[in-house]
């Protein structure tokens, strides 16, 4: 089994610290910064193998250099957006596996948020790790890609076991949660996940990682068959990718 370890950096950034115990080899998945990932090897006692990136974004990459040049880390990211990634080595794209000691991770072209973002899922571990595709309860600003790429993105992760545990990138829930019951007011499910999610800020804790099956009940970026949702939006016959889009508009433009 992978151990998994949260750093928190800059503003509301996640960095994932993964260490496969039978090779002894350790990644660190979007360094935002390098100095709160050498705090942890320090702590942990763990030697940094791999760094896995998902885009070419600064807060997911900046740092890659420092780390690789402090430890001989392979750096893999997404073939897409090779020229983007500092100090790329492996270059992986959909449908690819990538061995990281006894673990396997499939790799997901996700485009929508950069041209180039990937995903890696380990089967076996139910572990996700999406950057800015897909958050607890939100999904990322489509930046460099139109609605249509995201939603077929987000429809691959959408169909990943519901026991995978989304580790995702920042620290948005409260936000999202926010804006889902926006346009989903009457979801039991969402409003206690609230409850939930209000109570573990106040108390300063991290939202996330959280479960497929979790999203799938409440982020409404996965929920564009929800009648509810096109009740809301004025779209009851519209195609997924129609209502999707006009979520992320509303998305872009909320304020609550």
């Amino acid at each position: 089994m992978l151990e998994i370890e949260r750093i928190p950096a800059l503003s509301d950034n996640y960095i994932w610290l993964v260490h496969e115990p039978a090779a002894n080899v350790t990644a660190v998945v979007d360094p935002a910064e390098a100095e709160p990932v050498r705090a942890v090897l320090r702590t942990k006692g763990w030697r940094l193998t791999h760094i896995l990136n998902t885009h070419h974004h600064a807060d997911h990459v900046g740092g890659n250099a420092a780390l690789k040049s402090e430890t001989g880390a392979t750096i893999v990211g997404p073939r897409a957006d090779r020229a983007r990634i500092p100090g790329i080595d492996v270059e992986v794209g959909d449908g690819d596996s990538y061995v990281f000691g006894a673990a396997t991770a499939t790799v997901f072209d996700v485009p929508g948020h950069t041209r180039g973002h990937i995903a890696y899922w380990f089967a076996a571990d139910d572990a996700l790790f999406c950057g800015d595709t897909l958050f607890a309860m939100g999904c990322g600003r489509l930046f460099e890609g139109t609605p249509a790429q995201m939603w077929h993105s987000l429809s691959k992760l959408r169909a990943l076991p519901p026991a995978t545990r989304v580790y995702c990138a920042h620290e948005y829930t409260l936000a999202n949660g926010r804006f889902a019951l926006s346009v989903e007011p009457d979801n039991a499910v969402l409003a206690e996940r609230m409850r939930r999610i209000e109570a573990m800020r106040a108390r300063g804790e991290a939202t996330v990682p959280s479960t497929l099956g979790v999203e799938i009940a409440t982020n409404p970026f996965l929920r564009p068959d929800s009648a509810a949702l096109r009740s809301t939006l004025g779209l009851a016959d519209a195609d997924d990718v129609t209502v999707f889009a006009e979520t992320r508009r509303r998305k872009d433009g909320f304020r609550g």
